[in-house]
């Protein structure tokens, strides 16, 4: 980011500003400006909401923030569906350029965090309820931004997955789920794509507030991580600017707030903070501010290209989820289109992220351009709000009578679905319902399309109609997207990147969400997503990963060594053939289960994804590589990430649940990891650990002896006494014994103990 002899200068500016300025650095001048300090040439830096466009702001007086025109690009809920890292990238390289032009330095975004329930109002914001999809998302984006010289913010971290309370909620999450869920994405990002800055959540982590919390900002994301870029503030996140210093916050927004300056200021003068921690902020701060000054600012984009590139990514994440043949559309005179979101789209979601957009396309406009000479007649269906209205259904059947098809346009009103609040349910209005079910009536076919930031559920409508769509928030160029799709011009290729369930009360954190008494367990643990309905062997309307197209892939040959260690990693290969009529893209996944390990592990996990252009006929090898985090998990007793011998094995698939090709892998461990025995340690650890095996052998020979009639014959205990014995502590096994040995029991643990923590050496 900042080269040697810039960094020279840095220290320079910090060794001549005055207590004051060093204070005032670290807290905004004003909504979305950093203080510049004229004195010393050090200027102000401009940042703007993102994440799927940006927000400049024309008037920070104008209580409406009223921003200028810019490219609405889909959702992040849509972008992750395309499963397209280069698509992303694209998509960051334009946001780039329409920050330049609009005097833009950092957008604020992208958000990485994890979908935990469908319910979160803000879902549309994020990609996924996987962490390494929702990585590979993120890094995409911030390259494809940084690449252009505009810096990006990453948010909010961490475990920000809910609006209820967001701002002094405590997100109560053991180590082990956090760091293999909730900061995974995280630490993908920021090692890999190393954004200018990352956002602290709102809420409280284990009852610390993310903005104080120093385990979280400086031990893992600057220490462990290697973060070099600034930390900020979400807008109003921060409690107490002194203790948010302490725990690793650079950067407090907005501002000013003049009280929060000579609280710092107060703070060093007193004694209660050190100076090399407020210099430590500055640093950072004037990093970013001199990286982004480096990048002339431009006046113009093109936005015609820019609305044809959101057009492409809005239609590589629709996902078809059902067709019965009635898509694409063809032969037909009259086509019935109902439904308020074809004449009023709904393309984004409502809160700090709402864009105003260049030009929007509109549905049932974009529907008679593509179509040429079908005749398309209208009806509004349902309201703009969620009421009942029985003579919007009535005129909805007699325009569905007088056509060969129906295109019903679906979508959550915002009173569902926003930023600000969460969602009660995962149903459609009872209004939609009402519709659908009066339109099957009919005995017309029907193609649904539904707009929505997040899983809804579908039962038992679905089956009520022959072809589903989900198009998402699809960004101000989705109305042509959906047309293309429709009537054949573009094939879809979207796979979820979330799990459509058949119920609510399905879902991994239905018990424990939103909480209460001011915390919320996430009791689920690891098992969010697919992984839940994996362990519980629950049924859902839509696997993860899953998405139909207009076209067939057969997958084959799928190539892998035998034998591989953690740190070489491997390489899988496999051919993908379009066995269909027409040209398509595929998405090929790869999930990996560890057939044994020392501790729970989901059964399987996605680790490696491709997606491949492909005419009919057409065969091509895809190669997906597969590194050490592949196979390993995170250890809380070891506090890193380890590897175990044994065997993998690799499932290779179109969804989740749609698994084509399977392989199985040795892997060999690289790790020396240290001895963890201790008084508490089992017999089974102490068998497991080579060392401690080692150190008991001699003791464990006696006991075999001593324990035989115990463990023996019909006469024994009566219960599985290898089994409790296995899974007692050493320590009360040999107490049991204690008569039969000439010293302390403690003595003898303690020579064991320290001959195995000797092996170490």
């Amino acid at each position: 980011m900042i080269e040697k002899d810039e960094m020279r200068e840095i220290e320079t500016l910090i060794d001549q500003m005055t207590l004051e300025e060093k204070a005032a650095l670290c807290v905004g001048a004003s909504q979305w400006t950093t203080a510049a300090i004229e004195r010393l040439d050090i200027p102000s830096m401009y940042v703007s909401d993102g994440p799927h466009g940006v927000r400049r702001v024309v008037d920070e007086r104008d209580l409406s923030q009223k921003s200028l025109p810019a490219t609405c690009f889909p959702t992040a809920s849509c972008a992750a569906a395309t499963w397209n890292t280069a698509l992303i990238h694209r998509m960051g390289q334009a946001m780039a350029e329409e920050a330049l032009a609009q005097d833009v330095d950092v957008l604020l975004g992208p958000g990485v965090n994890i979908k935990r329930t469908p319910l979160n109002g803000r879902n549309f914001e994020y990609y996924s309820e996987d962490p390494f999809l929702s990585g590979k998302m993120g890094i995409s984006l911030i390259d494809g931004i940084q690449s252009r010289g505009v810096g990006t913010s990453l948010k909010h971290f961490t475990a920000n997955n809910q609006e209820f309370q967001r701002l002094v909620i405590s997100a109560e999450v053991d180590e082990r789920t956090l760091r293999e869920i909730y900061l995974r994405a995280f630490e993908m990002a920021v090692k890999e794509a190393k954004p200018w800055t990352v956002m602290c959540a709102y809420n409280k982590l284990n009852g610390t507030y993310c903005s104080e919390h120093r385990q979280l900002l400086v031990d893992i994301l600057k220490k462990e991580w290697g973060f070099e870029g600034l930390v900020v503030s979400d807008w109003g996140a921060v409690h107490d600017r002194v203790a948010s210093l302490k725990g690793g916050l650079d950067l407090e927004m907005p501002g000013p707030q003049d009280h929060r300056v000579r609280a710092v200021m107060g703070a060093i003068r007193s004694g209660e903070l050190e100076p090399g921690m407020l210099d430590d902020a500055v640093r950072r701060i004037l990093r970013v501010v001199f990286t982004a000054q480096r990048t002339q600012k431009t006046g113009d984009f093109d936005q015609t290209a820019h609305h044809q590139l959101a057009r492409e990514i809005a239609a590589e994440g629709m996902v078809l989820l059902k067709n019965d043949g009635l898509l694409p559309i063809r032969d037909t005179a009259r086509v019935a289109v109902i439904g308020h979101s074809a004449q009023t789209p709904y393309y984004q979601g409502g809160g700090s992220s709402h864009i105003n957009p260049t030009r929007l396309d509109i549905p049932l406009e974009a529907l008679r351009k593509v179509a040429g000479d079908i005749e398309f007649n209208f009806a509004l269906g349902y309201p703009a709000v969620d009421s009942f209205e029985q003579a919007l259904i009535d005129e909805a059947v007699e325009t569905a009578k007088l056509a060969d098809l129906v295109l019903l346009f679906l979508a959550l009103p915002p009173s569902k679905e926003s930023e600000g609040y969460d969602r009660l349910d995962l149903s459609l209005t009872a209004h939609q319902l009402a519709l659908i079910e009066s339109l099957s009536e009919t005995g017309k076919r029907i193609a649904v399309v539904l707009n929505s930031g997040s899983a809804v559920t579908m039962q038992p409508w679905l089956e009520k109609i022959n072809a589903l769509l989900q198009g998402w928030m699809m960004g101000q160029a989705g109305a042509a997207a959906l047309a293309d799709i429709l009537f054949g011009r573009v094939n879809p290729s979207g796979k979820l990147a979330e799990t459509f369930p058949l119920r609510l009360e399905d879902t991994p954190a239905f018990i424990n969400f939103p909480g209460d008494a001011g915390k919320v367990h996430y009791g689920e643990g690891m098992y969010v997503g697919y992984r839940y309905y994996d362990a519980r062997k629950i049924p859902v309307q839509f696997p993860f990963g899953f998405g139909l197209s207009y076209t067939t892939f057969e997958y084959s040959h799928l190539q892998v060594p035998e034998s591989f260690t953690d740190i070489d990693g491997l390489t899988l290969s496999l051919d993908v053939t379009n066995t269909g009529n027409v040209a398509g893209q595929e998405t090929v996944q790869v999930y990996v289960h560890d057939q044994e390990a020392s501790l729970s592990r989901p059964f399987k996990e996605l680790k490696g994804f491709a997606k491949v252009q492909l005419n009919p006929g057409e065969t091509r090898t895809v190669s997906i590589p597969l590194d050490f985090r592949a196979f390993a998990f995170y250890h809380p007793k070891y506090r890193t990430w380890i590897t175990e011998d044994g065997s993998f094995d690799l499932l290779v698939g179109a969804s989740a649940e749609d698994i084509r090709l399977t392989a199985t892998v040795e892997l060999s461990s690289t790790l020396k990891l240290p001895c963890l025995l201790d008084w508490e340690s089992t017999l089974r650890e102490w068998l497991t650990d080579p060392r401690g095996y080692q150190a008991i052998k001699p003791v464990l020979e006696e006991m075999q002896a001593r324990f035989a009639d115990v463990l023996g014959g019909e006469e024994g205990l009566g219960v599985d006494a290898m089994g409790t014995i296995m899974d007692m502590p050493l320590t009360t096994i040999l107490l049991w014994q204690r008569a039969e040995f000439t010293r302390p029991v403690e003595e003898i643990v303690d020579d064991l103990l320290n001959q195995a923590h000797a092996m170490d050496q």
